[in-house]
């Protein structure tokens, strides 16, 4: 959804006229044409549900961008549409996940691809995504209730320490790195619906536009 017009195949995609409505991803990447946008970023989130957040609240209305979900780790034709989107309109990209071992799996899918997919890296891989949040150091910067912090399992630290092995988390996102190491040491998980805590529309009223406005994004 978001202020993003296109055609695939002939017919016509206007999210423009509603920008909070949301389409499917289209199948046939390769038969996308006519790109046009007169939005300022895309934002990238994990989970349909946030989507949905984000629609309710008529966040695509109040912000000119453009949101993408794949809905916990993204096929392979969003992640070629969102490549599209950034080769054509050389928009920032921003990405939205739990802060989890599972959210931040998914983000290192979208900058690095997938190694099930590494024949494919060029068209997949997205270098320019920058991580937006959810960070561990999130939940003490706005004093999220304890209820919303779950321990970290003992196969969520075996995910964090496969993934702080890996050669590009050091060489390439040393502060995605850093971030990964504070939520082992916490031993503590939350959901990006954690932010809503203090009101519904928390998430889109405050936390997303001072992240971007204040560049707190890694």
């Amino acid at each position: 959804m978001g202020w993003l017009r296109f055609a695939v195949a002939g017919r016509k995609f206007d999210c423009i006229n509603c920008p909070n409505t949301a389409h499917h991803i289209p199948i046939h990447v390769e038969d996308v044409e006519d790109i046009i946008s007169v939005a300022e970023y895309i934002l990238v989130v994990e989970k349909e549900s946030v989507f949905q957040r984000l629609a309710n609240d008529h966040f695509c209305r109040k912000n000119r961008c453009i949101i993408i979900t794949g809905r916990g780790y993204p096929d392979v034709p969003t992640r070629r549409f969102l490549r599209l989107l950034v080769e054509k309109l050389r928009l920032p990209v921003y990405c939205l996940v739990d802060c989890d071992p599972y959210g931040i799996d998914i983000l290192t899918t979208f900058r690095f691809g997938s190694m099930q997919m590494a024949y494919d890296a060029k068209s997949l891989r997205l270098p320019e995504i920058r991580w937006l949040g959810a960070f561990p150091s999130d939940s003490e910067k706005y004093q999220l209730p304890q209820q919303c912090l779950l321990p970290l399992t003992a196969e969520d630290k075996q995910r964090v320490g496969g993934m702080l092995r890996r050669c590009y988390m050091e060489r390439e996102v040393p502060y995605w790195r850093s971030e990964l190491q504070l939520l082992l040491d916490r031993g503590v998980k939350f959901e990006i619906e954690a932010l809503s805590a203090h009101s519904l529309s928390f998430l889109s009223d405050y936390y997303l536009p001072s992240k971007i406005l204040n560049r707190g994004y890694i």
